[in-house]
This record gives structure tokens, sequence and C-alpha cells, in this order.
């Protein structure tokens, strides 16, 4: 990158500062030290879209297992509401916190916003700034009438710059429209209310959502289950793990449903020198196979 061009993007991101409070891109590298990948603009941590894919094959509980032998108890949120149930939901977080609506502070946020040229709508405020594969993850105080993350049109925009859903700490409107959209949502309850007496305090700082702790570009990964937030430097530990972890329970099950074995040959203990030799082998093809893929 140029110097002309680094400058360009630091003043960008100065502008953004003063539209909302955000983490300058200093900051954001302070406060991210072991991300080792690449980064946004503004200093967000962009994990490769390879890993993103290999992410969409796992599970919350693959990943919930290794985060916490690293000490990462409280990157689960779950009792949410599940738009659909069965769709995976991948993705970089984009962070935005709410409070409730106060004119004082509101009308400076407006302010700084209209000078650097954004949005002063509420919802769009995040929307705008999307990039492809961005989930929002939006602390929006709880469920209540007006604490609202938009209806089908917003959510249409989110597919439309992300390709991803989000995750809301508040409600969603417009259910029976979201529904027909391609993305996935996770949210704590359906209200017919717009976005009312709440304002946007900050985008892309940490926030909370249930008892987890979110930073901005933390890999989102939803299934049945609910939603883990993953810190980007544990992203290729986890999939590693989870692709081993998958080709034991393929072969696991495979020999279970024959019937041929007592579970406590195949699960829970050491293998017999046959099994574990036929098992080695199954591990091998398989893994040369996920590299091919």
């Amino acid at each position: 990158m140029t110097r002309a061009i680094v400058l360009l993007v630091c003043g960008l991101c100065s502008l953004a500062l003063q539209a909302q409070m955000r983490l300058s891109r200093e900051q954001m590298i302070h406060y991210t030290p072991l991300n080792k990948f690449e980064r946004f603009p503004d200093g967000r941590p962009k994990v490769p879209e390879a890993l993103l894919d290999r992410v969409r094959t796992m599970s919350v509980e693959e990943a919930w297992g290794v985060m916490r032998q690293h000490g990462y108890v409280n990157q689960y949120a779950g009792d949410f509401q599940i738009l659909k149930p069965g769709q995976k939901l991948v993705g970089r977080a984009l962070t935005a916190q709410y409070l409730p609506f106060r004119p004082d502070l509101a009308s400076v946020l407006d302010a700084d916003a209209k000078a650097a040229g954004f949005t002063t709508r509420t919802t769009n405020k995040t929307i705008d700034i999307l990039e492809l594969h961005d989930v929002p993850v939006i602390d929006l105080i709880g469920a209540a009438p007006g604490n609202n993350y938009g209806g089908d049109n917003l959510h249409a925009a989110i597919w439309g710059r992300a390709r991803t859903g989000a995750v809301v700490e508040g409600t969603i409107r417009d259910l029976e429209g979201i529904a027909d959209l391609p993305h996935q949502v996770y949210f704590r309850l359906a209200h017919p209310a717009a976005v009312a007496n709440v304002l946007v305090l900050t985008i892309n700082q940490p926030v909370r959502i249930g008892q987890a702790t979110v930073m901005p570009g933390d890999v989102v990964l939803g299934d049945r289950t609910g939603v883990v937030f993953i810190p980007p430097h544990l992203v290729e530990e986890i999939v590693e793990k989870a692709e081993l972890t998958q080709i034991k329970d393929e072969w696991t099950k495979d020999k279970l449903m024959t019937g041929k074995y007592k579970s406590s040959e195949v699960y829970g203990g050491p293998l017999s020198p046959e099994l574990q030799k036929e098992y080695d082998a199954y591990v091998k093809r398989r893994l040369a196979e996920k590299r091919k893929q």
C-alpha cells in the first residue's frame, strides 16, 4: 500500500470516528493484538475467506471446547429465536451498541454523522458500512417495543451487502417478510414496532450479547444450538481440531450403526490394535480428501 493510500485510508477512518463513537485504527490494533491476519482499513481483523469456508462445516460445540481450553469461557450466547433452524450463520462481527434515547447525546452523534457525510438513520448506520461476509452483531439492550433492528427491507440490504444475516440482542419486525429472505437471523423477539427511543452509541467496539463478550472481527458461528464468537487468533486451531473431531465421529458412528460392535469397543475408550489401524488409515484418507475440497 502506497503512502498516499495509507493517508487516504487513515483520513477516512478519522471521519468515521467523528461520525460515531468507535475505536480508531490504532486502538483497534491495540485491543486485538493477537490477530495474525490482514485487517480492514479501520483495523478490524479480517479472517480469510478460506477459513470462513471451513468454519461453515463446524458446530458450535466444536468451537466451544477449544475456546474454553484457552480460557475463553464467555463466547457463547443462546436462548435466541432462530429465523431458520438448520441454516448456519458464519461471518466476521461488525458490532454496535445501542442505548436508550437521550436528546443531547443524539444531537451530537447526528451532527457528527452529518459533518462526516454519514447517514443519521438509526439502523442504516451499521448496514451501510457492511463488507462482504460481515455479520452485524447488535446489542440492542434487550427485547422491548422499539428496540428493533430492521424489517424485511433493511434485512434485504444486509443480505445484499454481506450475504450473511444478523445477531440481535433485541427485536426484529416484519417477520413474515424476513422469513422469505435467504439470510439467517438470531433475535430475542419479533415485534411490529419500528425502531424508536434508542440511539446507536458505538460501532465496532466491544459489545455484550447475552453473556458473551464480542470484539469487532470475531468470527460468528451460529447453528441450532446458538451462537459463538471466535477470537480470530483461535480460528485456525479450532477448524483443524474440528475436522479431526468430525472425522472421528464419522468413523465411530459408522461402526456403531453396523451393530457389530459394543459401544465400549469403539467409543469412550482405547481401540483394539486392529481397529486403531483401521481408524488411522481412515483419518489419513479423509484429511487428504478435505484438503482437496
